[in-house]
This record gives C-alpha cells, sequence and structure tokens, in this order.
C-alpha cells in the first residue's frame, strides 16, 4: 500500500482558510482535511457503498494532476496545470458538513511533455486508493485527466473483478478525436479501444454536447462507438435526471467526469474553451446529488480549470461547489 507514495510528485500542502474556531461546528475545508497515508484502512470494499446513507459513506481522497500537456497538444489554451492548487484554494474556506472523512494526497504532476507517463503514474496511485476502499476525487488538469483515471479505474479490483464499468462525462465535446498522439481531445477514444482490448462493453454517456462544437466526424464515431448523448440544448432538468438515471441504471460502477467547459462561460470563464450556450450551473449541480445519492459512484474528476482566464475565481469556486456536493 506504499505505491502512492511512490507515483506522486509533490506531498500534500498545508491548507488555509477562514478560522472560526476549532470545535466541529466551526469546521471548514482546510481543518478538516487531513494528509493520506497509504496503509490505512478504508471501508473494507473496493465496491461502493449500496446505501446513500451517512454511515455508509467511504473515506474520500484528493489528487492532483497538474498538468496541461494535453491542452496545449490538442491546441487549447494552456494552464490548467495550475488548477489543482487553485482549486484547493477554492475548496479550503468552505463550511465543513461531510459526514466522511477527506484527505489529500498531493499532486502528480506532468512536465517536460511527458503526458503518458504522468497519466501512468496517476493511474497507479487512483488504483492504489480504489482498493484501499476510497472514494478517489482527482482535481485536473486538463481533460487529458480523464484517461490518467481511467487507467487507475481499469487496474482496481473493482473493474478487474467484473463491475461493469459506466463513465459518465459532463462536457461540452466527446473527446472521441482521432489523433496521432494522446490529447484532452482524444481520451475516450482511448478508453474505448483499451475497453475493447480487454473484452469489455465500453459505457459511456455524455451530458452537455454542443452540436457547433463537434464535427460530423466526431458525431459518427460517438454512433458507432454506442454513445448515448444529450445535446446542451436539450438539457432540460428533467429530461437530464431521466438520461442519467437509465444510464446508472446499466452499470455497477460509475465514474463521473466534469468539465467545466460544459457550463455556461458566464459561470465558467476560467476554462480553455468557453461555452456560449452550456448547462446552467443548477443542472448540473442536479446530476451530481443524482449520482452520489445512486450508491454508485466510484470515482470522480473534474478537468478544464485554467485559473489564468478565471474572473474572481468565479469558475474555482464553481468547481469547489460541484466537488462538496458530490461527497456529501
Amino acid at each position: 500500500m506504499v505505491l502512492p507514495l511512490l507515483t506522486i510528485d509533490v506531498p500534500p500542502q498545508p491548507w488555509t482558510g477562514r478560522f472560526d474556531g476549532d470545535g466541529r461546528e466551526h469546521q471548514r475545508w482546510w481543518q478538516a482535511v487531513s494528509r493520506y497515508t497509504p496503509g490505512t484502512s478504508g471501508a473494507g470494499s473496493t465496491a461502493p457503498a449500496r446505501s446513500a446513507t451517512p454511515g455508509s459513506s467511504r473515506p474520500a481522497v484528493l489528487l492532483g494532476f497538474a498538468s496541461d500537456e494535453g491542452v496545449r497538444r490538442n491546441k487549447g489554451r494552456p494552464g490548467a496545470a495550475l488548477a489543482p492548487a487553485a482549486l484547493r484554494a477554492a475548496l479550503g474556506p468552505l463550511a465543513f458538513h461531510l459526514d466522511r472523512t477527506v484527505s489529500d494526497a498531493g499532486d502528480v504532476v506532468v512536465s517536460d511533455g511527458a503526458l503518458e507517463a504522468g497519466q501512468a503514474r496517476a493511474g497507479l496511485a487512483i488504483a492504489a486508493m480504489l482498493d484501499a476502499g476510497r472514494l478517489t476525487v482527482v482535481l485536473g488538469g486538463g481533460h487529458e485527466t480523464a484517461f490518467a483515471s481511467y487507467l487507475g479505474l481499469a487496474g482496481s479490483e473493482a473493474v478487474r473483478g467484473g463491475h461493469r464499468l459506466g463513465v459518465l462525462n459532463l462536457d461540452a465535446h466527446f473527446d472521441l478525436r482521432e489523433a496521432p498522439v494522446p490529447s484532452s481531445g482524444t481520451p475516450f477514444l482511448q478508453m474505448a479501444e483499451a475497453e475493447a482490448a480487454a473484452g469489455r462493453e465500453f459505457r459511456y454517456a455524455v451530458v452537455g454536447i454542443s452540436e457547433p462544437n463537434n464535427t460530423r466526424a466526431l458525431f459518427g464515431t460517438a454512433r458507432q462507438l454506442g454513445v448515448k448523448f444529450l445535446l446542451d440544448e436539450d438539457c432540460t432538468a428533467e429530461r437530464v435526471r431521466t438520461f442519467v438515471a437509465e444510464f446508472i441504471d446499466g452499470v455497477d460502477v460509475l465514474y463521473l467526469t466534469i468539465d467545466l467547459d460544459v457550463l455556461p462561460a458566464s459561470e465558467a470563464p476560467g476554462v480553455s474553451a468557453p461555452a456560449a450556450y452550456g448547462v446552467p450551473l443548477p443542472v448540473i449541480s442536479a446530476v451530481c446529488r443524482q449520482v452520489a445519492a445512486s450508491g454508485k459512484l466510484l470515482h470522480v474528476d473534474v478537468a478544464e480549470l485554467n485559473p489564468g482566464f478565471d474572473i474572481d475565481g468565479r469558475t474555482a469556486k464553481v468547481a469547489a461547489r460541484l466537488v462538496n456536493t458530490l461527497l456529501q
């Protein structure tokens, strides 16, 4: 169980935030988050709890994936490598109402363009933490974060043991691009190919697809792979709720990935590709509550926060709020 320490580049740093007192009634995230210690007992199971009651909440662990190499390769606006620090800074001052423990494992850092090596290191860390009974939460990073997450899931006992994995993406883009090298635009095609090689069905659904921002070729790939999707213009609260419920019903364990560019640019300006339309925050937040209540959530990541383009920390605060919602 020492594996995560060997694959993590930057150990957990001190958290900070507003101080109102030491008692539980005053507690904020920065006071509640502890340093992740490999080898300590989790919930004793690699599968998610089947109940949403507080007593069944598995301990959560945060892992930063400091990377914008995938965005650079995809000809986007770099800057997402700074996102894990910005997300922690936005989480720190929030009042802590959770009935689960939360720890921080530090960051995997992609440097010198070595994306694939960074994804592999993150995957090893994620798999080890999942097998220790944790609910793993990755703070990306560009959406190349998703393939690092997948490597961890695919290497975990839950998925290797035969649980049907579902990948639910909240995103304006399919990210099924065919390209000579992996990037932030390729992770779900990479997953499809890896699942096929492993003899498993690729179960992938996307909420928030922007038709003008995805070519006919990408729609063709999605249909060929059997991808379920909702266009952003069709994302009413009821339609999204039904779509997500039907997808969750068909899987045993769930990986939720949130690309913040699914939100309107007014709510999430600090991303590589701001959305002209987007899915409103209340709808996205409702999905998070629905997923958390399902009892099937195994892993979550948040991607594409670009602090250099944020306005008053707006996007980081939205991302922090969604993480907080998912862990309640």
